[in-house]
């Protein structure tokens, strides 16, 4: 019960209340803390009694006066003051299960944590609920929840997550939506499995959330090489994407016309697989599912167009190479064009890279490592600059998936690499020399 407390800031509230290192903070105002949000929420107030344990085990109480919302200075282990919840599924499409070996440890853990949905938009299945922690949600109104749904049919999630809980766990749904706890879900598609009929059916089951459930994201499945041992799944063609975006605008036509809300996107990957003209970017609201590819392009589409009208004649192209993945070559090449329409003289050749690391089905960016560059653009003509997205990096590092760092890369192929964040006036920027305001 609590959380061991393995520090106290300097000057703080906690150390003026004498509060050391090492007590367990059992309670505030009553409350049990069993973790971070606990702690947060009872902080809040500006008067506080906290129950605290002793190392030798004695119970005392402290209180605390202070401003509201303001902190105690109290510092645990780690942020979440607990461990961090792993997945209980083993769901037929999951990624990590097709991850190759000698891979780093974290790329292998499965998350399906409450907390970290909230508070850094992970998404989370249900299943590893407890009633504290659902009680918990709807005490403290934590919103939005982002929940892989995948079907709202019981048996079919159950076959699909290889979790007896996976089905009754949907019930959770209008529980939520009951307390006007805010959602959004996904649907991981697989063809044959739960596109179709069973897309429809969990279409027209999730419009009833509406409008506690915000958005919903249907995204392809993404299949490596290594699945030896896995459920037989394959990938989206042509006529298969273009009918499961058919179900998808439908819905989402439907739902417009009721609420004025389209709630039912598909992703971006679907668009292109289906090789259908992207929406505008106002098609997609708030971009609320980004992280989940859906209206990445249109957004990055409108904020290139929007920024060519801030170069002039006084910004100078410079020779570069692009890089990126098969998906996405395409659309640069086309983004490129548009600028070129302006500057004739912009220099940028992309080249899309094969995806060897974990085969030729997995081709959007983010997942493109360093072996893989150096493979695809050995003996190519480069430019001393070569762009990529920062999506191929791990977050603040200079390494991609397969562990080979950034320096390598420019050693391997005597280039300059220069980062880029997610963006469509980043990227222009990228293709001039350094402008002067």
């Amino acid at each position: 019960m609590g959380v061991v407390i393995s520090g106290v800031e300097e000057k703080s509230p906690a150390q003026k209340a004498k509060i050391k290192p090492g007590e367990t903070l059992v309670s505030i105002n009553g409350h049990e803390i069993f973790d971070v949000l606990d702690y947060r929420f009872y902080l809040m107030e500006e008067r506080l009694s906290l129950t605290l344990k002793t190392a030798s085990g004695q119970l005392r109480s402290v209180g605390i006066r202070k401003e509201e919302y303001g902190d105690i200075g109290l510092l645990f282990d780690s942020y979440l003051m607990d461990r961090q919840q792993r997945c209980k599924n083993r769901c037929i499409f999951c990624f990590i299960d097709q991850m190759p070996p000698g891979m780093r440890d974290t790329l292998y853990f499965k998350d399906d944590d409450a907390r970290m949905s909230f508070l850094y938009g992970n998404y989370i299945t249900l299943t590893n609920l407890s009633r504290r922690e659902i009680d918990r949600i709807k005490e403290m109104h934590i919103s939005p929840i982002n929940i892989s749904v995948h079907t709202t049919d019981p048996e079919l999630r159950i076959r699909m997550m290889k979790n007896p809980a996976a089905g009754e766990t949907l019930s959770l749904l209008r529980e939520f939506a009951d307390a006007e706890i805010q959602m959004n879900a996904q649907l991981v598609l697989c063809p044959g499995i739960n596109d179709g009929e069973a897309l429809k059916k969990s279409l027209k089951d999730l419009e009833a959330y509406v409008p506690a459930l915000q958005t919903v994201s249907c995204v392809p499945v993404g299949l490596t090489k290594y699945r030896e041992h896995l459920e037989p799944l394959i990938p989206y063609d042509r006529e298969q994407a273009a009918k499961t975006l058919d179900l998808i605008e439908e819905a989402a036509e439907s739902c417009y016309q009721k609420t004025g809300e389209r709630v039912f996107y598909g992703s971006d990957e679907f668009y292109l697989l289906a090789q259908r003209p992207l929406p505008e970017a106002a098609y997609y609201g708030d971009f609320t599912q980004l992280e989940n590819g859906v209206g990445m392009m249109a957004l990055f589409r409108d904020q290139f167009v929007s920024a060519l009208s801030m170069f002039d004649e006084k910004d100078i192209p410079r020779p570069v190479t692009v890089a990126t993945g098969k998906l996405a070559a395409p659309f640069l090449e086309e983004l490129i064009g548009i600028a070129r329409e302006k500057f004739p003289g912009i220099q940028a050749q992309v080249y899309p890279i094969e995806n060897q690391f974990f085969g030729p089905r997995i081709t959007v960016a983010g997942l493109i490592t360093g072996s893989d560059l150096i493979a695809g653009l050995s003996g190519k003509k480069l430019e001393k600059t070569l762009l990529l997205s920062d999506s191929m990096i791990k977050f603040h590092s200079d390494v991609f998936l397969d562990d080979i760092s950034v320096p390598q890369v420019e050693n391997a192929l005597d280039v300059t690499v220069q980062l880029i964040e997610n963006d469509g006036f980043a990227f222009l920027e990228a293709l001039f020399e350094e402008r002067k305001e």
